[in-house]
């Protein structure tokens, strides 16, 4: 604890990633392809370890632009700290596999936002929560009903203790109950408690690490409005004039802390309060008008690219083709004729549900990683591995055994983490080098990922035997 507050804006339960999206493949097709496994069909496999992804982020895009690459079939592997980000990531595919005949593409995006980053949200989508909270307690007690909805989704590892806790944590986001759960007081109490004594002039701290931090670091487009919306109420996205009143019960998670000396269970919000969920999908985007500046200055700001952002992976997800969003002189005095080709785009897309025959996503158990070599499995399987800044302490040299040759590995840096000084965040990098090469992989340029390190595992030279 710091006299100017704890200063520890990450929180202990991270609710969304701390660098942009990718698209796994092409991140591995940087290296050689002819160590994938071949399935039954004689389709080659891409198995993809998952350590900390948080949000699913990755597994979003990967599966919704999976049409742009030769035909693979892709296993997600899912390894999490807790049940309540695990939780939120069966949220998020759900929602993204919903058949646009229940939900239009822009209703879709926004709700998928909302969920991801916001505290409050609208009445609407607090009623979707409720309702999909209810039929997630019916997959994690019957696995029939759940393969026979989500077969993409394999719940098939996870313990009986971790299922029964699962049933808990969508029990409560169904309870309806807005006091069950009061997010403005607790994103007060951790904001007060992260700040001390610089609460009152939070709005010259907010803008000092956004412009000095965040800024620095490649973050130009998040706005000084938007980002001290987010750190002031903790809602991010605000995309209808609409009362965003309604508790976000996905925030909520579990701690122990010390009361008159005992611990004590207690529920709040235990996350992010200095970088904001911007950074997942609202930095970069290949709508290059989006990117424009004016007078030095960002066109646009991280909402609108992140909404930008989602509706293309949706609308790739369902149309199995590139976003391709009317133009400005498209929408002029032809509204009508416009509504009716969405329409039409939409019943179509309708007819042919988001194919995933080809995804699977299991979820490991929680914090399984030291024992998966131990499976049989398991060994040499992974032919791309991720880990989030706040999971490297798990790059161990029992990895290699889980990692095929000539596998990628992808690191999450520290680069927007306000808390953490500019020496640190090197020193965090020259750290990931470090436990990478132990584990038995060497580093890879990347240019154009300052947000990641990548790595590729190197095979010992294989060693003739002496001649007799």
């Amino acid at each position: 604890m710091t006299a100017a507050g704890s200063g520890n804006g990450f929180g202990t339960t991270a609710w969304w990633g701390f660098s942009p999206a990718l698209d796994l493949q092409a991140t591995y097709l940087d290296t050689p392809t002819e160590h994938l496994h071949v399935s039954q069909d004689g389709i080659p496999e891409l198995n993809i370890l998952l350590v900390g992804s948080i949000d699913g982020r990755h597994i979003l895009k990967t599966m919704c632009q999976a049409h742009r690459w030769p035909r693979r079939k892709i296993n997600f592997y899912v390894l999490e700290n807790n049940l309540e980000v695990l939780g939120r990531q069966l949220l998020f595919l759900s929602l993204a596999l919903e058949p646009l005949e229940k939900m239009g593409l822009q209703e879709k995006s926004e709700t998928f936002l909302e969920l991801m980053g916001n505290t409050l949200l609208r009445s609407q989508t607090a009623a979707y929560l409720q309702e999909k909270a209810g039929l997630f307690v019916r997959y994690v007690t019957d696995p029939c009903i759940q393969q026979a909805d989500l077969p993409a989704l394999d719940l098939s590892a996870l313990k009986f203790k971790e299922r029964d806790q699962l049933e808990a944590i969508f029990r409560f986001w169904k309870n309806p109950d807005p006091w069950a759960f009061q997010m403005e007081q607790l994103w007060d109490l951790r904001l007060r408690q992260y700040l001390g004594a610089r609460y009152d002039a939070r709005r010259g701290v907010c803008d000092w690490d956004l412009t000095m931090k965040l800024h620095e670091h490649g973050a130009k487009v998040i706005n000084s409005r938007e980002f001290f919306r987010w750190r002031n109420t903790g809602v991010a996205f605000e995309m209808r004039e609409a009362s965003y009143d309604v508790p976000n019960k996905t925030l909520a998670s579990g701690r122990l802390l010390r009361h008159k000396g005992e611990p004590m269970p207690a529920r709040g919000y235990w996350g992010d309060i200095a970088t904001g969920p911007f950074i997942t999908f609202g930095l970069e985007t290949e709508e290059t008008s989006l990117l424009k500046t004016v007078n030095g200055l960002p066109s646009k700001g991280a909402q609108e690219i992140s909404l930008y952002n989602v509706t293309a992976l949706f609308y790739e997800l369902s149309h199995r083709s590139r976003y391709d969003p009317p133009t400005a002189s498209d929408k002029e005095g032809e509204e009508g004729s416009l509504q009716g080709e969405e329409d039409q785009a939409t019943l179509d897309a309708a007819n042919s549900p988001p194919d995933t025959e080809d995804i699977r996503v299991h979820f490991l158990p929680l914090n399984c990683l030291p024992r998966l070599h131990q499976k049989g499995k398991y060994q040499k399987l992974f032919n791309l591995l991720f880990f989030s800044c706040s999971m490297v302490h798990l790059l161990k040299p029992e990895l290699c055994l889980v990692s095929a040759p000539k596998a990628t590995l992808v690191i999450e840096l520290a680069n927007f983490l306000p808390d953490l000084r500019k020496e640190q965040v090197s020193e965090f990098c020259s750290r990931v080098t470090n436990l990478a090469r132990e584990t038995g992989f060497v580093p890879v340029e990347a240019p154009g990922q300052e947000a990641f390190s990548l790595f590729q595992r190197q095979d010992p030279p294989e060693v003739a035997e002496p001649g007799l």
